[in-house]
Formats: structure tokens, C-alpha cells, sequence
């Protein structure tokens, strides 16, 4: 990674913010020779050693800064993963795929040699006949009523095409499951932070989690001298509903299929909940990504299995709960 010269979009979201802490580490084995943080958001605190740019993903000025800055690695995370309530589809399309293909025309017209692109299980998408463990080589069917996965699915298919017309801009494209961190917040976090768990008859809705850190390790290594290449990303085993909520001393709230679809379309419109009667197969069809590529083509075990992980989520949850507590 020594002399590397790197960007990174949506270096102002939660992942985006932990890669470049760690990129920022003085000492930090072969460090690269420029970071240049690209998001559209003011960023709210600087780091040392990273030069800091404001512009959307849609905009020239990504193959601006390629050129400017001599960049030769993108670590492209930006995207929309947590939609506003008035956010619109149309938008989130608009940044997510027409975004990418802005970053990626932008890589090949400034000779970038590799891109790093935060894709998602969710890419997969949400099926009844899902495999119990999915591998790289499984068919990618995000679902269109699902703009995240479905916009995961569109992104992986544009840089299959690259692979194809464009051989020489490396790609490592991560697959990553559902990331837990001591911080994080996203829309299964908030499933757990519900008095009772959500639960669909006849599903076990099994989950599989990545510790923030080593996704954060996972990528440093890629902008070295991990290969190239599709990886599944989230650690050993999963742990069923039944054992989160039995984890979190919760309760299930377990309802029918055909309940749950009709309540989500009354709540959603009034703003009760994020959910939409859309996102039912979300709830109950989990995608279970298999990390074996990872350790022996990637070269990169995870610190923590899946049931580690949330383990560690868990603690820290019931500290910031007691730091919170009155005394």
C-alpha cells in the first residue's frame, strides 16, 4: 500500500469515516501517499494527512480529482443505504447507479488501477429459495421492489460489463453482510432495539454479521495487496432470530405473513414505521453469505464469528444504555 494514492467516496458515512481513521494512522504499515476523502457533506471533524473534497459522485468533479490528485486506487462506498423519509427513488437510482458509473468512466479515463467497491448481500436479494449458504458464483437477483437491493444488484452488473470492456481497472467488489460496530446504527440495529423482536411465522430469519473493524481491515488490504476479485464478507456461522432475541433477553413478536404485509401498509404512510408491506421477504428471506473465499482466495479470516460479533454489539449496547442511566 506504500505510495499509494487513494480516494474515498462517501468518506462521511459510517463506514466511509472508519477507513479513513484508519488510513490516517501515523503508524499504519505503508500508509498511502495521498487520501483524498470525497463526500457531499461538509466533513465534520479533519485528520492529518487527508485532503478533504466536497462534490456528489454524479459530478465531473470525481475525474477532476483522479487527475489533480494522481489518484491510482478508489474505494468507492457511497451510496444510499438508509432512504430518508421524503426521499425519492428516482434519486436514490440516480446516485447509486448513475453515480457509479460516473466514478468507474471517470477510473478508466485517469488510468485508476483499482477499484474497491462496498457492494452488499443484499445484491443477492430476498427469495424463498435462496440457498442456506450463498456462494460468489450464485446468481445475483436483488429485488426490484427493494431499491437497495435492486440498485446493488444494477451496480454489480455495470461492473461485471467493466470486468469485460475495461480488464485493466482492478476490482474488488465486497459483498458485506449486515456490519455491527460500537456505534453503528442502520435499519436492523433498529429491529433489535425494538421492547419485542419482530419475528415471521415459519421463518428463522437467520442473520449473519461483520465486525466494523475488520470490514475497515478488509479494505486496507485490498488497497494493498489483497487480489482482486468478488468476496463475501461477514464472519463464520449466523445466529437465528430466535437466538438474537434469546441473546438481547427480548421477547419475539411473531406474526403471520399475510398480518404483518397488511399492518406495514397502513403504518408506513403515517410514518410509523420505515418498513413498507414491500419489504416483507427483507424481514424473512436473509441472505447468508458463505466467507470461505474470503480466507483462502482473499487471504483475510475475520477476528469474529458472526455470534462474536453480536456479542460485542450487544455489550456495548447495554453500556452506552448504562453510561445513559441515571445514578
Amino acid at each position: 500500500m506504500s505510495g499509494h494514492r487513494v480516494l474515498v467516496t462517501g468518506s462521511g458515512g459510517y463506514l466511509g469515516s472508519q477507513v479513513l481513521a484508519r488510513l490516517a494512522q501515523a503508524d499504519l504499515p505503508d500508509r498511502p501517499a495521498v487520501v483524498v476523502a470525497l463526500d457531499i457533506r461538509e466533513p465534520s471533524q479533519r485528520l492529518p494527512g487527508v485532503d478533504y473534497a466536497v462534490a456528489d459522485i454524479r459530478s465531473p468533479a470525481v475525474a477532476d480529482l483522479l487527475a489533480r490528485h494522481q489518484i491510482d486506487t478508489v474505494v468507492h462506498l457511497a451510496s444510499i443505504v438508509t432512504p430518508g423519509r421524503n426521499s425519492r427513488r428516482d434519486f436514490e437510482y440516480d446516485v447509486d447507479v448513475n453515480g457509479t458509473r460516473n466514478v468507474l468512466q471517470a477510473c478508466v479515463q485517469h488510468g485508476v488501477r483499482r477499484i474497491i467497491v462496498s457492494s452488499s448481500g443484499a445484491a443477492y436479494g430476498y427469495h424463498a429459495d435462496n440457498p442456506a449458504w450463498l456462494t460468489e458464483d450464485m446468481p445475483l437477483r436483488g429485488n426490484e421492489v427493494f431499491a437497495y437491493s435492486h440498485h446493488k444488484r444494477l451496480v454489480e452488473e455495470m461492473l461485471a460489463d467493466y470486468r469485460v470492456r475495461h480488464p485493466a481497472l482492478e476490482q474488488v467488489v465486497l459483498r458485506i453482510g449486515t456490519i455491527l460496530g460500537t456505534t453503528v446504527r442502520n435499519q436492523i440495529t433498529n429491529l433489535f432495539e425494538k421492547p419485542r423482536l419482530l419475528a415471521i411465522a415459519g421463518s428463522e430469519s437467520p442473520f449473519v454479521f461483520i465486525w466494523d473493524q475488520d470490514v475497515v481491515a478488509i479494505i486496507v488490504r485490498a488497497i494493498g495487496n489483497g487480489p482482486a476479485g468478488i468476496y463475501n464478507v461477514a464472519g463464520d456461522g449466523a445466529l437465528s432470530l430466535r437466538e438474537i432475541a434469546a441473546r438481547l433477553g427480548k421477547p419475539r413478536l411473531v406474526l403471520p405473513a399475510w398480518l404483518l404485509q397488511g399492518a406495514l401498509a397502513v403504518l408506513k404512510p403515517l410514518g410509523l414505521t420505515q418498513y413498507g408491506p414491500e419489504q416483507l421477504d427483507f424481514l424473512r428471506y436473509r441472505p447468508v453469505l458463505l466467507n470461505t473465499r474470503l480466507k483462502t482466495v482473499f487471504g483475510y479470516t475475520p477476528c469474529y464469528t458472526s455470534a462474536e460479533v453480536f456479542e460485542l454489539y450487544r455489550q456495548a449496547r447495554a453500556d452506552t444504555t448504562h453510561a445513559r442511566s441515571p445514578t
